[in-house]
């Protein structure tokens, strides 16, 4: 979709009151939130794996035809999707080629030479995404500050032109020794590539992730290159469709790492999209945190098919470089393909509504990872699932109405996810009745928990003083239950909550980071060399953002990656804005050792710092949010439209719970526990030992009574 510009040349502004719509495409469901100024209109449907656009266009349409405007009046579109993390995780990307140095072939199979299993003799580790026969070296050799040790030799590279159609490549990686100093060669490689195949889809290390460490940089450009084909195929797919019904306004792309980029650079480099769901997700977080005054909190956002954990301090979320998908031990660092990105940091774990219960040869009950997502989807769709999941369960204990489920668009079948859960969990266990769901539901819930509770300590967190946001399509379902797991006293559910990450990718900056290695000793800083970096990394970033939001307001954020010389791992320190100064060695100096006993709780005396890699981020203004709303007054609750026998865990037994329609509570409305919170896209669980306030902006807070927990 191309970009509308002004005839200066200038992108177009958005007024803050025309039409804005977000798509979030997940495994099971496709979500979309419609913003009219102060209205919004939500919609959500099923996903459609093998032609993801149908399921965003019936999404789309829905919204805009309740909404009751035309298509050309929307003036954004933010997109953000799985389908780079589901290419990676079921091996369904293209079929890629990596072109590397003489005698570094097998760098991306050697990978850390590493056992991040100790005890596990049969240890497993992730296949690389390019088979060896498909990893190809040509002659050249660049030592690590870009000099020229052995000149490309561009007969070998021609050499391997006829077998790229001979193994039928839709995709090549190249990856040369210390490319991320000096990128001549690769850029010699692809022309030479292109010359001869120019429809083949090309990612150069030196784009993608110029970065030191060489198997990052090498696993990263294959993964771009691996999903690369299927992303473009599917982006201008839905470009060109949305144009035919008559959308002529910006596609932006939300990244993994909370900002937003250009049509043009996502088809670029799609491996920047893997985790942009969601992103979108714990910028929602952030920013309700900031409406609601809650400084440090936990973002737990359950959709059909995985739950993503993320801790956000003094209201931002923490962030990383590096991470990993597919791994082949769940929450086990280093059996996963890393990936060299800027990322919003969380854990991402199989337990989503759609994921499926087993009982195994040891009598133990298993959830997930594997998800039956939209396609047959669980038992309760009655689209041909055959295995119980965690919706099926959710059903049976009586949380969800089965008549309401997606504002009724998918009618759900309880007796289908009851004879599975019978079957498949109840027989195998011995347990009768609800017991099956419940003991699901336990398994469930503490998988998230314990997730929740290493990924707090490997940061060195303390999860119970935290308030929990929850939103997605399952989180409000289970959110009352992992709070009394993780002695959470407070769970704020906001409206919207059941498409909460597209929500989120209306509150995120188009913004855009850019990534430099190059070494520089503390001791020899040279001021001049390092402004020309930054300023040429700035204006890279700056042509992006401005693509999307015009060049009025725009911040720049710059970070050294330090350590001492020795270490093997580095931190993030904020520069000082404007131009260096030979002065300003000091200054990071005295920064580097503020964030290091931040980090480690004191400084290594005698040990010089140096600087491995730069970052330079430019980001277009958002508007700031609202200050927190004094509490409305006390008002009296409706009456319930109905009563559901819903198994409460803390009583161990089926109970009446009150149901009430979330459009019904203004804010003020207390509404004690037990009680079942229903709006279209979600159902707000509010178990026995919560009470449950309306706040000013009509968010749903969830407070634990004193002394009523039920007990992990």
């Amino acid at each position: 979709m191309v970009f509308p510009h002004r005839s200066n040349g200038s992108p177009m502004t958005v007024s803050p009151t025309a039409p804005r719509l977000a798509v979030d495409v997940g495994g099971t469901f496709t979500d979309v939130a419609l913003e009219i100024g102060a209205r919004r209109v939500t919609a959500k449907v099923l996903t459609t794996p093998r032609a993801p656009e149908e399921g965003v266009l019936a999404a789309v349409d829905k919204a805009v035809a309740e909404a009751g405007i035309a298509p050309d009046s929307v003036a954004l579109i933010i997109h953000g999707t799985t389908l780079a993390t589901n290419a990676l995780i079921e091996r369904k990307g293209a079929r890629t080629a990596l072109i590397t140095t003489d005698g570094h072939r097998d760098s991306v199979e050697m990978a850390q030479e590493n056992r991040f299993e100790q005890y596990d003799i049969g240890i497993d580790r992730p296949p690389p995404l390019v088979p060896r026969h498909l990893r190809w070296s040509v002659g050249e050799r660049l030592n690590y500050r870009g000099e020229v040790l052995v000149p490309l030799d561009e007969d070998s590279v021609r050499a391997l032109l006829p077998r790229i159609a001979a193994e039928k490549i839709e995709a090549v990686a190249i990856g040369l020794l210390h490319a991320y100093a000096n990128s001549d060669h690769e850029r010699r490689v692809a022309e030479i590539v292109a010359e001869a195949y120019p429809d083949l889809a090309i990612t150069l290390s030196s784009e993608v992730c110029p970065e030191i460490r060489e198997y990052e940089r090498q696993s990263t450009a294959c993964a771009n290159a691996y999903v690369q084909p299927k992303m473009a195929r599917y982006l201008t797919e839905l470009g060109t469709q949305m144009r035919d019904r008559g959308y002529r306004c910006p596609f932006l792309l939300m990244t993994s790492g909370g900002g937003l980029t250009t049509l043009e650079t996502a088809i670029r480099f799609p491996i920047r999209l893997v985790e942009s769901g969601p992103a979108g997700g714990a910028i929602l977080a952030t920013e309700i945190a900031k409406e609601c005054g809650l400084k440090d909190v936990l973002s737990y956002d359950m959709g059909g098919t995985t739950a993503k954990i993320c801790l956000i301090d003094d209201y931002a979320p923490l962030s990383t470089r590096t991470f990993e998908v597919a791994r082949v031990y769940r929450n086990l660092k280093g059996s996963g393909l890393p990936v060299r990105i800027p990322a919003i940091e969380m854990v991402e774990i199989g337990a989503g509504g759609g994921s499926i219960a087993r009982v195994d040869a040891m009598g133990r009950l298993l959830v997930g990872p594997d998800s039956a997502s939209s396609e047959p989807g669980p038992a309760c769709y009655g689209r041909g699932g055959t295995n119980p999941t965690v919706t099926d369960g959710d059903v049976v204990l009586g949380k969800i109405d089965p008549a309401r489920f997606a504002g009724g668009e998918v009618a759900l079948d309880v007796d289908a996810a009851a004879a599975v859960l019978a079957e498949k969990v109840g027989a195998p266990m011995n347990l009768q009745g609800r017991l099956a769901a419940f003991a699901l539901a336990e398994i469930v819930d503490e998988n998230m928990a314990n997730a929740a509770r290493v990924h707090a300590i490997e940061w060195g967190k303390d999860i119970t003083a935290r308030a929990m946001i929850a939103f997605g399509g399952a989180a409000p379902l289970h959110a009352a239950r992992l709070a009394e797991k993780l002695d959470i006293d407070t769970v704020v559910v906001p409206t919207g909550a059941g498409v909460g990450s597209a929500i989120g990718f209306l509150r995120a900056p188009i913004s855009y980071e850019v990534v430099r290695s190059r070494y520089l000793r503390l001791s020899a800083f040279e001021p001049s060399e390092v402004n020309a970096l930054l300023s040429g990394m700035a204006e890279e970033a700056r042509a992006i953002v401005i693509a999307g939001a015009g060049a009025e307001g725009l911040s720049e954020s710059r970070v050294a990656f330090m350590r001492y010389v020795g270490q093997g791992h580095e931190i993030s320190v904020p520069l000082p804005a404007g131009a260096l100064t030979a002065a300003d060695a000091d200054s990071i100096r005295a920064a580097f050792e503020a964030e290091y006993i931040n980090l480690y709780g004191r400084i290594i005396p005698g040990q010089e710092p140096e600087i491995l890699s730069w970052t330079v981020t430019v980001a277009a203004p958002i508007a700031a949010p609202a200050k927190p709303a004094a509490e409305a007054d006390t008002v009296a609750a409706p009456k319930p439209v109905d009563t559901r026998s819903v198994f409460d865990p803390a009583r161990r037994d089926s109970v009446d719970y009150a149901v009430y329609a979330r459009d019904d509570l203004v804010p003020g409305a207390v509404v004690p526990g037990p009680a079942l919170i229903i709006e279209d896209q979600t159902t707000t669980v509010v178990t026995s030992t919560f009470d449950v306030r309306v706040n000013p902006l009509g968010y749903l807070v969830l407070t634990a009574r004193r002394g009523a927990g039920a007990g992990a």
